[in-house]
């Protein structure tokens, strides 16, 4: 009798984890219709159906305006819709593959270095080669990279192999590429270099193109339906890394492969629009509270989620001004905040993200 109340339970929790994929799949999906009608050229739900049936060859009529209804929907709005969907589920995913790993709810993907380094990397690509998208986003995808390889090569080197020294080695490479950064923006040209290296610091999708999604999106989908499918190794190192030996768990190489991954898909995501501040420190908490802290469920769960939210607010900054804000001001403005709360929670003792 009780292991089949057991059973039922595991059953109805197992739905009830369904129920809310399918919501915020739903909520995606609305917020893709959303961010693609609104705009300085607003286009009608209605009309975005039939564009894409008449790209179906469907043969819908689209009107008198379907010349400039098609170049902005597939052309402007389309990559940057699905360019910000798949940056935002990188970030969101690697955000709560890190905050497991290293058992930390304050942990970000960035803790390693990978903003910084390709901060620099791009910043290296506007003042000293061509300055063009291609060189700025391969510079900033490889010193991502080198960024977190130096960070764990310090870590492995150590006399101490522990989160704890890769989280200061990160902290170390994170400070060395952040003074190289500011020493770029002092000999920079203030009227071309500066702005551009500021600019793209603050991040934003108004570049985004084709090509973009093309080099980043494989990346992040591969990447994302990897850790989905090894969160159970990732609940099991949450336990800490004795438990995880004793249940046959090689922490070293599952560790390596963890941060390997989760740092590609930031790497490549963060190459093609800039760095995003606080999208991967603040999902995780509410993918958590939401779907609760089975990793299987929950990457796929904060990638959905990431994606959804950060759609809206590259929405939100298209639309708030005539001129374009930077992605990063908006979502400082709506982190940091949620920072300040979490914290308030901490401090009565009810922290659920934990």
């Amino acid at each position: 009798m009780e292991g089949g109340a057991t059973q039922q339970g595991v059953s109805s929790g197992s739905a009830n984890k369904n129920r809310k994929l399918i919501l915020i799949a739903l909520a995606l999906l609305a917020a893709f219709f959303l961010s693609m009608s609104v705009g300085r050229y607003p286009i009608n739900p209605i009309n975005i159906v039939k564009l894409i049936l008449a790209k179906l060859g469907l043969g819908v009529d689209l009107g008198p305006n379907a010349a400039a209804m098609n170049t902005v929907f597939w052309n402007i709005r389309l990559p940057r819709t699905i360019l910000a969907i798949g940056v935002g589920a990188a970030l969101g995913s690697s955000g709560a593959v890190f905050q497991g790993l290293f058992r930390n709810p304050l942990v970000s993907p960035d803790i390693l270095g990978v903003s910084s380094g390709a901060s620099f990397g791009a910043a290296t690509a506007i003042m000293f080669l061509t300055g063009g998208a291609i060189a700025v986003q391969s510079m900033a995808f490889l010193f991502g990279m080198v960024g977190v390889f130096i960070a764990y090569s310090i870590a492995e080197r150590s006399k101490e192999s522990t989160i704890v020294v890769l989280v200061l080695a990160g902290i170390v490479v994170s400070a060395v590429f952040t003074a190289g950064l500011s020493f770029l923006k002092y000999i920079a040209d203030p009227y071309e270099e500066l702005p551009s290296i500021v600019f793209w610091t603050m991040g934003s999708f108004h570049a985004a193109s084709w090509r973009d999604v093309a080099y980043s999106l494989p990346i992040v989908v591969v990447g994302i339906t990897l850790l989905s499918a090894l969160g159970w190794r990732l609940n099991v190192m949450t336990m800490g890394d004795e438990d995880a030996l004793s249940l046959g768990v090689d922490v070293r190489k599952a560790r390596l492969f963890f941060i390997t991954v989760s740092t590609l898909i930031v790497a490549s995501s963060i190459s093609a629009c800039g760095t995003i501040a606080w999208i991967g420190l603040v999902i995780p908490h509410i993918g958590r509270y939401l779907a609760g802290s089975d990793h299987k469920v929950l990457v796929p769960f904060c990638a959905l989620l990431g994606g959804t939210l950060l759609l809206l607010m590259d929405t939100l900054a298209r639309i708030i001004s005539t001129s374009e804000i930077p992605i990063s001001i908006i979502t400082s403005f709506i982190g940091a905040p949620f920072l300040a709360y979490l914290l308030l929670r901490k401090k009565a003792g009810v922290w659920y993200a934990a």
